[in-house]
This record gives structure tokens, sequence and C-alpha cells, in this order.
């Protein structure tokens, strides 16, 4: 009955035993057979005679592994994932135990421990549509893929926010993480500010077609076809290219499926819940991501290139529009109306196109010919009364046209063509 538990490997040496029991082997040539050393062969001949076949089963048979995990770890493990980490994949949740708790545990034991418990399921695999791979870039700094992902990163502690991922194409390294209110032109132009103060100019940023990175407009409009952030990066020598798809910008796509996991986790566990929390969070957990996921670059060249000194970033990364200077030294600049102070030089740019320079800080220029000209303002939004109407000489005609309007039409907002405000701080453009 014994041999109905034997392994092939054991019923094997079994035969060849019983031929060399009855000399019909010779040691050399059983020890040849069986792949062992004289030695043993002999060892396991003289165990065959005294105790037959029996003598040839494994003694660890139905033992215990010497390596398997004592059931009160096991146990102590699953407890602190319903506890604190019931949401987490294995491969975190065993980071989690080893650096927090000291409990080290395979990822895939505790895989297979989380499956049998019903704290984990097997994703589901489907067969999607087949992309063709695109290669790594070789150095640091040849191509820096750029997304923006809104989520709610500090679950139901904090508001909906966007966190902008700037991941390096050649080693899929963060290069730098921002929370900031929307996916806008203001936002970008700090975060890349920020970026490049940094770590230096990459040859180009790899961003979807988003309006910040596009303009999306059909070829028969008016427009040089270049967005304000577009103009920027122009201004610095490093250029844009838009993606045809989510797949094509797959390293960042990957990266923000990532972030959505882990990151919020790890906010959670520090027990952040505010956006100026979370940037101050943000460093040290890119360094942790990096040591664990960055790849080493095929070449270790770093194509960024430094600042240099004609590289004004406060300059470059401004929103600007132009408009006429009317007669009576006006303008008008997302309904707010522009009054410059009368001088010699502001008479010479009546008729002539000035530029509206707005700065992510707040600041507001009218310059002409690269000279900035004082103003003061008029909100539009707001009613206009009889008595300013009376007291302007300079503009009763223009107010009392506007006072007029606005009779007529509910309070209006801001126009469609200036940019969104959410992240550009102390600026004069409230409405209400």
């Amino acid at each position: 009955m014994a041999l109905h538990f034997m392994s092939d490997k054991e019923l094997s040496r079994v035969e060849i035993l019983r031929d060399l029991t009855a000399g019909r082997l010779t040691v050399s040539a059983a020890s040849e057979l069986m792949g062992l050393e004289r030695r043993q062969v002999l060892r396991l001949s003289k165990a065959y005679q005294e105790q037959g076949a029996t003598a040839l089963i494994s003694k660890k048979r139905g033992r215990a592994s010497n390596r398997q995990t004592p059931t009160a770890i096991k146990d102590q493990a699953l407890e602190l994932i319903k506890a604190r980490y019931a949401d987490f994949g294995p491969t975190l949740a065993a980071e989690k135990l080893r650096e927090v708790h000291g409990i080290i545990v395979g990822r895939e034991t505790l895989r297979l421990w989380m499956l049998d418990a019903g704290l984990w399921a097997d994703r589901v695999k489907r067969r999607g549509r087949v992309y063709q791979p695109r290669y790594r870039r070789e150095c640091v700094g040849e191509l820096v893929q750029v997304d923006g992902s809104e989520h709610w990163w500090f679950e139901d502690r904090g508001p909906q926010c966007t966190l902008l991922v700037f991941i390096d194409d050649a080693t899929s390294r963060l290069m730098h993480l921002q929370f900031v209110q929307s996916e806008s032109t203001f936002a970008y132009f700090n975060a890349t500010q920020r970026y490049l103060e940094q770590h230096g100019k990459p040859v180009a940023f790899y961003t979807d077609k988003h309006a910040v990175f596009r303009v999306n407009k059909p070829s028969g409009l008016h427009g040089d076809g270049m967005t304000q952030f577009g103009r920027a990066l122009k201004a610095l020598s490093i250029e844009i290219i838009c993606a045809n798809s989510s797949q094509a910008k797959g390293r960042v796509e990957r990266a923000n499926k990532t972030l959505q996991d882990r990151l919020v986790k790890e906010l959670r566990l520090a027990g952040v819940s505010t956006m100026d929390d979370g940037n101050a969070f943000l460093p040290a957990f890119m360094a942790d991501y990096n040591a664990r996921f960055a790849k080493a670059p095929f070449n270790d060249k770093d194509l960024h290139r430094p600042m240099q000194a004609r590289d004004r970033l406060d300059e470059a990364f401004t929103w600007r529009a132009e408009r006429t200077l009317s007669q009576s030294l006006t303008l008008q600049y997302d309904n707010i109306l522009f009054m410059i102070e009368p001088s010699e030089f502001a008479q010479a740019a009546i008729g002539r196109r000035v530029e509206i320079v707005d700065f992510p800080d707040g600041r507001l220029e009218v310059r002409y010919k690269g000279r900035s000209m004082p103003y003061r303002t008029f909100d539009k939004l707001r009613r206009v009364t009889e008595t300013p109407v009376l007291e302007n000489k300079r503009l009763g005609g223009l107010l009392t046209l506007i006072r007029e309007s606005q009779q007529t039409q509910p309070p209006g907002m801001r126009t469609s063509k200036g940019p969104k405000r959410r992240d550009q701080t102390r600026h004069m453009f409230s409405v209400g």
C-alpha cells in the first residue's frame, strides 16, 4: 500500500535497488542511473534490504515546511490589513507590514492569504485593443510626459483637486508633482516654472490635447494656433508634443493610476487633508516612489539644459493679450476698463496696439514698446450709478453707455476668452 504514496522518482529508485539487490546491476551502474554518489547508493541499498520500499519514502512528507509562516503571524497580518489597509493591494500592503509593523511577508504569500480571507480579488483580465509599443527615450530630460489627474486625493477629508504630474520618459521617474485647483494655464505656469528651476530645461514636453497645450479650433479661425503655454515654452526653446491618444503617453497614464492608489492611501495614513499640506508631503513621497519604481536610463547623459540669464521665467510664464488704446486712453480686458494715466508717452500710444501682461501672482501691466504705463481700473461688472457718470468728465459718455447696458442685462461673468483664475493669486478679477 505504501507504493501508492510514492513519487515517480521514488518508484524508479525502488526498481533500480531491486535489480541491484538481485545482482542485475552493479553499484556503479545504479549510481549513474539514480544520479547519486556510490556511498549514497550503498546507504539506500542497505535501508531497502532492511526496511523494504518504505525506506525510500521522504521523511519530510506530511510535515510543515521550515519556511512556513507561523499561524500567529498570518493572523496578525490579516487583522492589520482589515483594520488599516482594507483597500490596499498585496504589494502595497506587504510594504506597509514590513516598514511600519516589522512583519516580513512575501507579496505572493500575502496575496494568497488575502484571497483566502476575502480581502482581495483578482482583477478580471480583459482583452483590449493592441497598441504598438513606443520605446523609451535613452536619456533623462529628453522627453518629459505631463498630465493632470483630477481626483478625490484627500477622500472625504478635503475638496476634489488636480494633481499635475511630470514624469521622465527614459526612467519613469517622477520629476515633479503639485496639487492645484484645476488644470489651468496659470496652474501649469506655476508648476512648470518650479520644474525648470529644479531640473533645468528638458528637450520636449509630451502632453495630451488639453486646451492649455493645443488650440482646439477649426483651421478657419483667426490666430497663430499657439496657446499661452505653448508661447512660453517656445520662448524658452522647449518643444511641446501633443499625443494623439492617451495610450501614446502610457507612462504618465499608468503613473496616474498608481498614484490614485498609493498616494491616496499614503495621504490618509499621514493625516493630510489640504492642498498646502499635500504639496509639502509630496517631495518625500516622490523620493520613496522613485526608489521603488524608477528605472536606469539606457544612456547616463542628462539632456536638461541649465537655466541662463536670458531665461526670464517670470516674464515667460505670463498670460499676454493685445488691445488698441482708444482716444480716451482706455482699453478693455476681461470686462474691466483700464484707464491709462495721461502722459506724452501714453498720448503716443493712442490708436496703437498695447500689450496686457497678466502674471500668475495677480500683477498686471499694460505695456507699449516694452514700457509699462500706469493705470486706474473700472470694473464693468459692478453696477454703474449716476454719481460716477456725473463726476467723471473724461469717461462720462462711456460710463453712461455701460450703465444703460447693465439696466437691460443681468450681471454677467468674465469673458470666456480670458484665463481661468482659480490658480491665480491676488488678482483683480473676482466677481461679486
